[in-house]
């Protein structure tokens, strides 16, 4: 049971993160004009992924403002999430996992 629970945990960061990595992507196609929001599979794509990470982002992004106009706040996010994954679940889950089996 304890591995099951880790593996879904590990899974959900997972996507987290590559959901933040795909949004700052499209904010930059965005930025240099490759994309266009005016596209409705775009648009929804962005604001999707806005909607996923924006939770994610904000407490960052009340801590530190830009950096003259670049948002390094994703890229400590993406820190902050595989610290979580690679240290703290172990750390929360393998004691489990020798108690529950």
């Amino acid at each position: 049971m304890a591995s099951f629970l880790h593996f879904i945990l590990d899974a959900l960061l997972s996507l987290l993160i590559w959901a933040i990595i795909i949004n700052a992507i499209i904010s930059w196609l965005v930025a240099f004009d490759v994309i266009n929001l005016r596209n409705r599979v775009i648009y929804q794509i962005a604001h999707f992924l806005d909607a996923v990470t924006r939770p994610v982002l904000r407490p960052f992004q009340r801590l530190i403002p830009p950096l003259g106009g670049v948002d390094i706040t994703p890229i400590l996010a993406l820190l902050v999430l595989q610290g979580i994954r690679i240290y703290i679940l172990p750390l929360i889950f393998d004691p489990l996992r020798n108690v529950i089996g």
